[in-house]
C-alpha cells in the first residue's frame, strides 16, 4: 500500500523543469511530499512554477536557473540543492531537446548537432556526475527520461535517436556501477508526448500536432517517473516503457 505522501522529508531535483515532462514531474513529486529543486534556463517561468507548487502542495522549493550543458552551472545547481535542503533523494534528468525532422543527414548543420548532443548527453553526464555522490548518502534514485527512439531506429530523427541510445547505455551501465551502493537507476521511455519539445528546431510542436488523448500527456510520464521515485531499497525499476498502444504498429 502506497503511503499518502511517500516522498515526505525527501528532496527531488528536476532538470528541464520549466515546461512539459519536467514541469509536471516537479508538480507530481511535490504532490508526493518531496521538496523540489527546479532547474532550467528560463528563470521567470521557473519562479512561477515553484510558487504554484508551494501554494498547492505545501512543500519547499528553490528555482535555480541552469544550463545543463555547462558543467559549472550544474555543479552550482547541486550545491544550491544541498545548501538549502542538506540532501538529495531523487534526481530526474528530464532536460532534453530534439532535432528538425525528416532531413537527409547532409542537410543537418553542426550547430543543431552540437545542441542536441550537448543537452541530451553532456547534460545527463554533468548532472549525474554531480548528483551521484549525494544519492549514495541517501540510498537515492537517479531517473533518466529516455525514449522509444532509444530502442528502435528512427530514420527521420537520427541525431535525437542516437542521443537516446546513449542515454540508455549510460544509465544501464551506471546502474551496474552504483547499484551496490544502494543507488537506484531508472530509465522511463515514452513515445510521443504533447509538449513544446524541440521548439527551436521544429515548425509544428507535438502539443499542436496531436489532439488531447491521442498520444501521451506530460502528466502521464510524470506519474511513471513518480512511480520509480517511490521505490525503496533493495528495489528499483530498471526500465519503464510508456507506449501508446498502437506504437509498435507504426515502426
Amino acid at each position: 500500500m502506497v503511503a499518502e505522501k511517500p516522498l515526505a522529508t525527501q528532496t527531488a531535483l528536476v532538470t528541464g523543469a520549466s515546461a512539459g515532462i519536467g514541469r509536471e514531474t516537479a508538480k507530481t513529486l511535490a504532490g508526493d511530499g518531496a521538496n523540489v529543486v527546479l532547474a532550467a534556463r528560463r528563470e521567470r517561468r521557473l519562479l512561477s512554477i515553484a510558487s504554484d507548487i508551494e501554494a498547492e502542495h505545501g512543500v519547499e522549493t528553490i528555482a535555480v536557473p541552469t544550463d545543463v550543458t555547462d558543467e559549472t552551472d550544474v555543479e552550482a545547481l547541486v550545491e544550491a540543492a544541498i545548501d538549502r535542503f542538506g540532501q538529495l533523494d531523487v534526481v530526474v534528468n528530464s532536460a532534453g531537446t530534439g532535432q528538425e525532422k525528416g532531413l537527409a543527414i547532409e542537410e543537418y548543420d553542426t550547430e543543431q548537432y552540437r545542441t542536441v548532443m550537448g543537452v541530451n548527453t553532456d547534460g545527463l553526464f554533468f548532472t549525474s556526475r554531480a548528483a551521484v555522490p549525494h544519492l549514495r548518502e541517501t540510498d537515492g534514485i537517479l531517473i533518466f527520461v529516455g525514449s522509444l527512439a532509444g530502442q528502435y531506429p528512427r530514420p527521420g530523427n537520427p541525431m535525437y535517436a542516437a542521443s537516446k541510445w546513449w542515454t540508455r547505455g549510460f544509465a544501464l551501465s551506471l546502474a551496474g556501477q552504483v547499484g551496490e551502493d544502494d543507488v537506484g537507476v531508472t530509465i522511463v521511455n515514452p513515445t510521443e508526448v504533447r509538449t513544446e519539445f524541440a521548439k527551436e528546431f521544429r515548425d509544428e510542436l507535438s502539443k499542436d500536432q496531436f489532439d488531447p488523448g491521442e498520444v501521451t500527456e506530460p502528466e502521464e510520464v510524470a506519474e511513471a517517473i513518480a512511480f520509480a521515485a517511490r521505490q525503496e531499497p533493495p528495489n528499483t525499476v530498471a526500465e519503464l516503457d510508456l507506449y501508446r498502444r498502437d506504437v509498435l504498429t507504426d515502426l
